[in-house]
């Protein structure tokens, strides 16, 4: 299938700066998907034009730097694509094994450690090994913790708080997509399964429509046998059409957007929806 992906966002400076600042972004869909883009990839614009640095973070996301000048009060980023996507929803393997840390590949290690808002090493390292400890470990045990955690929290976007951490959503029983992954996470990793957080594209493809305007959505792999598995506490079902835009510990490292000065947003509209009869 062909999927439309896209966004219009627009950052209001708070005041014009009387010295230049900078804005960076994660906003371009992952390096592992670049090869599915069609009709020439993303057609990324920037008003006003301005001066763009192009990276990739120590996750391997692609990232950008936009140098903001004196006097500017408005970025604009807009963005259109169309990608391919097999149709099929997120691959299954319910045999894939749970791993010894002393076994883990090195590189999944920075996945079992505490993070900006996983914390590991707090009260929910027991409650973690009490209430999942006695589960078959393996894809059993990460589904157990997908499941207490789509049950436990209540989604609810006015209660959307960019400094709550997973102990937080705990104890509140509330919050958005990214605090239903973090809550998984940090459940996983005091299980010592590595896991990480990942942002992106998800529309309503094969289930019924959500009234509530498209967002970008947060959702999390765990490592398992040999590779890394999407899991979704959030939706807490096998999903069609996730188009990852990045990776990272959690949200601190993937920023949709972050901007070096006060600033509000005046604009947020993304698009991701199957183009109809693309086959």
């Amino acid at each position: 299938m062909l999927i439309r992906i896209g966004y219009d966002i627009e950052l209001a400076l708070a005041t014009a700066p009387i010295a230049p600042t900078a804005l960076v972004y994660m906003l371009q869909v992952h390096p592992s998907r670049v090869a599915d883009l069609r009709g020439g990839g993303e057609q990324l614009t920037i008003e006003p034009p301005l001066f763009t640095d192009h990276y990739f973070d120590a996750f391997g996301n692609a990232c950008a730097r936009v140098q903001i000048p004196a006097g500017v009060t408005n970025v604009r980023l807009r963005n259109q694509a169309v990608i391919a996507d097999p149709g099929t929803p997120d691959p299954v393997e319910r045999d894939a094994i749970e791993h010894n840390p002393a076994a883990l590949p090195v590189q999944t290690l920075a996945f079992l450690l505490p993070s900006r808002y996983c914390e590991v090493d707090s009260e929910l390292l027991q409650f973690a090994w009490d209430r999942f400890g006695t589960v078959a470990p393996g894809w059993s045990r990460v589904q157990a913790i997908s499941d207490f955690v789509h049950g436990h929290l209540r989604f609810d976007y006015a209660s959307a708080r960019a400094t709550r951490t997973a102990a937080q959503g705990l104890r509140e029983g509330t919050g958005v997509c990214r605090d239903f992954a973090h809550l998984a996470i940090t459940l996983c990793r005091c299980m010592n399964i590595p896991a990480r957080y990942v942002t992106g594209y998800l529309g309503d493809i094969g289930v019924p429509p959500v009234r509530s305007p498209m967002d970008f959505s947060a959702w999390f792999e765990v490592y398992l046998g040999d590779r890394w598995h999407t899991f979704d506490a959030r939706h807490n079902q096998r999903r069609i059409g996730r188009v990852t835009v990045a990776r990272g510990r959690d949200a601190a490292d993937v920023p949709i957007t972050m901007m070096f000065g006060a600033h509000t947003l005046a604009r947020f509209d993304v698009t991701t929806e199957e183009i109809a009869g693309a086959g």
